[in-house]
């Protein structure tokens, strides 16, 4: 997996984005194994045109069956309006789209509240915050939660300068 790729051509392309899930989590606290990228973006039709003309760059494949399986630059142009989570591969890794993100507030309001980082390749990414990603945990069923992962964004909050 090549996740500078993935993230730089997201910049490039300026599409509206926060990364969340396992990578956030490996790039900013600790080495866990993770099998995609997971990006949350904003929910317009403007920033879904930016990442559907990104996914092309990447040669991503997607498709709502296996029978419809394929480049998404052979996708109609509004194929991200169909659902709210999209699986995909490319020849980088896999990538998740998601336009929402359940538990969570707005992308604006969360956007507000990200951090800005850089991967070890110095690509510039935004990613939510740990209140966000320990609020994604716990409103997962519980036999899908990841607890070395709360356990390490509680002791993170925990270290946390508090708001007096």
């Amino acid at each position: 997996m090549n996740v500078d790729t993935i993230l730089d051509n997201m910049n490039r392309h300026k599409v509206r984005y926060l990364l969340i899930g396992g990578m956030n989590f490996l790039l900013r606290h600790r080495p866990i194994l993770t099998f995609d990228v997971d990006l949350w973006i904003e929910d317009s039709e403007p920033n879904r045109q930016l990442c559907h003309s990104a996914l092309v760059s990447l040669a991503a494949e997607w498709g709502k069956s296996d029978a419809d399986w394929g480049p998404v630059k052979d996708k109609s142009s509004d194929w991200l309006s169909v659902q709210h989570v999209f699986c995909l591969t490319s020849p980088h890794g896999a990538i998740d789209i998601f336009r929402s993100v359940r538990g969570l507030a707005s992308w604006s309001t969360c956007f507000a509240e990200s951090v800005r980082e850089r991967t070890a390749g110095a690509v510039s990414y935004y990613g939510i915050c740990d209140r966000d990603m320990l609020a994604c945990q716990r409103c997962l069923p519980r036999e899908h939660q990841k607890l070395e992962r709360i356990a390490a964004l509680e002791q993170a909050l925990a270290r946390e300068p508090r708001d007096e």
